[in-house]
């Protein structure tokens, strides 16, 4: 599973791990990623998304079927 919400397309961000003394060493911000079984209804079966929670909320406020007729129009395989 890579680290990308398949909703949103929040990936890792790059930082630096900042010390009492003011030192800096990189550091990687990882998305609040879950896999997520929804059922489909309009074509009557499960998908399984990785979705963070940014993106189940966008989720819960368009729909389902909206949200994946977007991600196919943007070239997405579900």
């Amino acid at each position: 599973m890579g680290q990308r919400c398949q909703v949103t397309g929040k990936r890792p961000m790059s930082g630096h791990r900042v010390s009492h003394a003011n030192n800096k060493t990189k550091r990687r911000f990882f998305p609040n990623l879950h896999r997520k079984r929804y059922f489909l209804q309009e074509e009557n079966r499960w998908i399984t998304l990785s979705v963070s929670t940014h993106g189940m909320k966008i989720i819960d406020k368009k729909g389902l079927a909206r949200v994946v007729a977007d991600m196919r129009a943007a070239g997405e395989h579900i």
